[in-house]
């Protein structure tokens, strides 16, 4: 147990001493489902090994509006005393003219607490790189001789570590990680367009807290609330509250309210940017499953506010397949 110890006090450390710079990373709203998208620590939680697709259309009907897709494979590579999980994340996200492709290995050391096997505490490290590009000729430019619009497609391969910790029983899970710890800015008001200095204006260091719970309310049917904090540490911080509800382990139908808000004292804030903090959505979603070893999931993210009839809403298609033992052999279910 004092090893133990040892390495969460070391992971901790780690964590709380990145530094932290700009916007935000991209978020599913199906997290919910396979945290290993916010947490590396979470790799080889459901002790089989899982593949996921997932398809993310947001704010559809506005030109340029962001797309994003993901493949993740993760699971356990000592199936007995289940200590080790891995992890491979391939993620592409489009924004306008922008775009950033990844490629990320995920390893987590998961530690057993108990007897039964039901709680254990997971450190993860994630280590990968990441394309950021720039299509200028996406881009209409007010003065046709602009010199900062590069004249074509720029991009830059960058590597990146992402570190978690990551603790469930069979009741509560709670988790903290950090992203992007090798991001950088600038403050150069001179500053060009250039394959070295692109990767700058897109890679921000974000930290992520997870934390949720499981109630049955009677035989079969359960409630799982959950709530997903993020932070760049100099912009709105975004928060996501969600409740599920699990019917004979196949049915799962829920919903969230997602929000930006000034929840610490920030230079950023001023009237000016007061909307930018007040960005709200409420979500609805779902996940089924089609067999034992398929599982499909939908949500729908509609803004709130005046940003609600500028377009049409967020779509989310998610397919899950286990590639290992069934759902139903594990002596656990992982609601997780």
């Amino acid at each position: 147990m004092k090893g133990n110890l040892r390495y969460v006090a070391l992971s901790l450390l780690l964590l709380l001493g990145a530094k932290s710079y700009g916007q935000q990373s991209i978020q599913l709203t199906q997290y919910v489902f396979n945290a290993i998208s916010v947490n590396p620590a979470y790799a080889g939680y459901k002790e089989e090994w899982f593949g996921q697709m997932a398809l993310r259309s947001q704010w559809t009907g506005w030109e340029g509006a962001p797309k994003t897709g993901t493949i993740s494979i993760d699971g356990v590579v000592d199936p007995i005393d289940q200590r080790h999980g891995v992890g491979l994340q391939v993620s592409v996200d489009r924004l306008g003219a922008q775009s950033a492709t990844s490629i990320f290995g995920n390893y987590a050391l998961r530690l057993q607490l108990d007897e039964d096997n039901t709680e254990r505490i997971a450190l993860g490290v994630g280590v990968g790189l990441t394309q950021y590009g720039l299509d200028g000729n996406k881009l209409r430019a007010e003065d046709t001789e602009d010199v900062v619009i590069p004249a074509g497609k720029i991009s830059n391969w960058k590597p990146d570590i992402r570190l978690g910790i990551y603790y469930y029983n069979a009741k509560w899970y709670a988790g903290v990680a950090v992203q992007d710890l090798f991001a950088s800015s600038t403050d150069n008001k001179e500053f060009r367009f250039n394959e070295n200095a692109l990767a700058s204006l897109y890679r921000n260091v974000s930290a992520y807290f997870i934390t949720g719970a499981l109630f049955e309310l009677e035989e079969g049917v359960f409630l799982r609330p959950s709530l997903l904090v993020k932070d760049d540490f100099k912009g709105p911080t975004s928060l996501d509250l969600n409740a599920m509800f699990v019917f004979n382990d196949k049915f799962w139908i829920g919903g969230g309210y997602r929000t930006r808000a000034r929840v610490f004292k920030r230079t950023y804030f001023d009237k000016s940017a007061e909307k930018l903090s007040s960005v709200n959505a409420i979500t609805a979603l779902a996940q089924f499953y089609a067999t034992d070893k398929i599982r499909i999931g939908y949500s729908y993210d509609m803004m709130l506010g005046k940003m609600k009839g500028l377009q049409s809403g967020t779509h989310e298609v998610t397919l899950g397949v286990t590639l290992g033992q069934s759902f139903k052999r594990i002596s656990n279910p992982r609601y997780f």
